[in-house]
């Protein structure tokens, strides 16, 4: 194993002793907010918004560029493609493309396969398209999830 991992923990220590002479305690209250500040920023951020696109918190290094994710969720109803108003100029990769649909009945992935029926994604400069074969599940209601690397 590798004592040069990337992957280590975010870990914020529960206990502090604060000094009681001022500027050893402004100085140890600054080592504080930072250590708060750098754990708090390694965490995946939980924002799924449908309006405007949103900083996943994720790190994704190539060669030694950090780059973060950002994701946006499109609300679906029916199999037909969606616009989804991303500068596709701007856009490095992505690297989520899935959606959840929903028949009235039961929840099921997309891409969804069951024989000869199946609905699969793409995305287009412009829009979420839908790859529909046979008859899949009718779609009632779900949404899709993108999340994409902007270049650098």
């Amino acid at each position: 194993m590798s004592a040069n991992v990337t992957n280590q923990v975010a870990f914020l220590r529960t206990t502090r002793e604060f000094p009681e002479e001022i500027h050893q305690l402004c100085t140890e209250v600054n080592k504080s907010y930072l250590d708060i500040a750098n754990v708090v920023n390694a965490r995946t951020i939980g924002l799924f918004p449908t309006n405007r696109p949103a900083i996943t918190g994720e790190s994704w290094f190539f060669s030694t560029r950090r780059q973060q994710t950002q994701r946006q969720i499109y609300p679906i109803s029916d199999y037909s493609s969606i616009t989804h108003n991303l500068n596709f100029q701007s856009i490095s990769t992505f690297t989520v493309i899935r959606a959840i649909g929903y028949d009235g009945t039961i929840y099921f992935p997309i891409p969804y396969i069951n024989g000869a029926n199946s609905v699969g994604i793409h995305v287009t400069s412009t829009q979420v398209v839908f790859d529909v074969t046979g008859a899949p599940p009718v779609l009632t209601n779900g949404f899709i999830l993108l999340e994409w690397l902007l270049h650098p």
